[in-house]
């Protein structure tokens, strides 16, 4: 297929979309967030540039809208063309000469020089469309056979090959949200409690023994440093100062910000506890957040996270196709675990690991992808309703 087939213009068909349900209500919510992540960065981050935020904002809000008027079919038909670019990326982050660990210890960006590149949080989305395209394939097979291991097995498949090399990068944070995305778009795309019902009976024992495998001396699985996050977790007055330091000054912070936070309640006091928080611009933005803001304000901000959520899903509920609905499930899931896994580890009540805060963290990549992931969401929003007229029969020939 020639990607740059002039046919993908005609599907940028501006007249027949639904404009009224252009949702601008879940694009106020990102400028709010996108706010209080400018506010909050330019007080934490000791490399922060408001031009250079400023011109990366630009371009996200940019990308989102050309992403939103260009039909998800469209995009799925790409999609084989963006699942290898995506899958070489993340090798590329540990077996190219520009991949770089940014003296983390992990391998998980491409120094292109202008900036540095994460892939593994494009990926993400790449994947949702790739499984969404893929479920969507066999429902639209006369047999209708999704419900089978096949499917199950394929669509595995499909995930483990980038997932394994965002395992190698050491980044199991992602791999763990990008899995827990498999699980429930495969919930959701009609495998049924045959093929997931035994999937469960074994998968879930095996947790339980692999848990256990990585407390033992000279485990393989896990890095010395994420056996020793997971140690700290499980005997936290054992790690206090260790592991434990960086979560604990993290939960202090935040509650130092009592009511109405630091900002709003302050006595002159100019010292925060969130500068003895390492990563406070990214894996622990919600640190400074709780101490500048305080119990309300983290409640807000809660708030519209949720909306962004709920959003996705009623999107999903409301799509015109079951491509749309599931392309839908998978980013809100996307959401929803990525934002409750940073917020635990700042509040510790999950071991610590790096994933950024959507919208909230530092870090262009991140908001590039959440922005392609919300443009995709917008534009299966103003779908119009499916037509069964002979004239239309060109203008959805492309669905998959």
């Amino acid at each position: 297929m020639n990607i740059f087939d002039w046919k993908i213009f005609k599907w940028i068909a501006l007249k027949r979309y639904n404009w009224k349900k252009y949702d601008f209500f879940l694009i106020g919510v990102i400028v709010v967030l996108v706010g209080i992540s400018t506010f909050i960065l330019s007080k934490v981050a000791p490399s922060f540039s408001v031009s250079k935020q400023i011109i990366g904002l630009i371009f996200g809000f940019i990308v989102m809208a050309v992403v939103s008027v260009i039909d998800y079919h469209t995009i799925c038909q790409y999609i084989p063309f963006f699942y290898i670019i995506g899958t070489l990326m993340v090798a590329a982050t540990r077996f190219s000469p520009i991949g770089t660990d940014l003296n983390t210890g992990s391998f998980r960006w491409l120094d292109l020089k202008v900036i540095n590149f994460q892939p593994s949080e494009l990926v993400k989305v790449i994947l949702i469309v790739t499984l969404a395209a893929f479920f969507n394939r066999y429902m639209m097979r006369e047999d209708k056979k999704i419900n089978s291991w096949k499917t199950f097995f394929i669509a595995c498949g499909i995930t483990i090959i980038p997932t394994g090399f965002i395992l190698v990068q050491s980044d199991l944070s992602s791999s763990i949200v990008i899995f827990m995305v498999l699980a429930i778009m495969l919930i959701s795309s009609g495998v049924g409690a045959k093929i997931l019902g035994p999937v469960a009976g074994i998968v879930i024992p095996s947790i339980g023994v692999l848990f256990w495998y990585i407390q033992q001396p000279n485990q393989k699985l896990l890095n010395e440093y994420q056996v020793d996050r997971i140690l700290g977790f499980l005997h936290p007055e054992e790690a206090a100062l260790g592991t434990m330091f960086q979560q604990n000054n993290s939960v202090l912070s935040i509650a130092s910000g009592k009511l109405y936070g630091k900002m709003i309640a302050d006595t002159g006091d100019l010292t925060r506890n969130y500068n003895n928080v390492s990563v406070r611009d990214s894996d622990f933005v919600w640190t400074p957040i709780g101490e500048e803001f305080g119990f309300i304000g983290c409640l807000i901000i809660i708030a519209l996270l949720s909306v962004l959520i709920f959003k996705c899903f009623i999107v999903a509920k409301h799509s015109r196709d079951y491509l749309g609905m599931m392309i839908a499930i998978g980013i809100g899931a996307m959401y929803c675990f990525q934002i409750f896994f940073n917020i635990g580890v700042a509040t510790s009540i999950l071991p610590n690991t790096g994933l950024p805060l959507p919208f909230l963290s530092n870090g262009l990549t991140s908001f590039w992808s959440n922005m392609i992931s919300i443009g995709i969401l917008l534009n299966i929003g103003i779908q119009p309703q499916r037509r069964r007229t002979a004239g239309d029969a060109d203008l959805y020939k492309g669905d998959i």
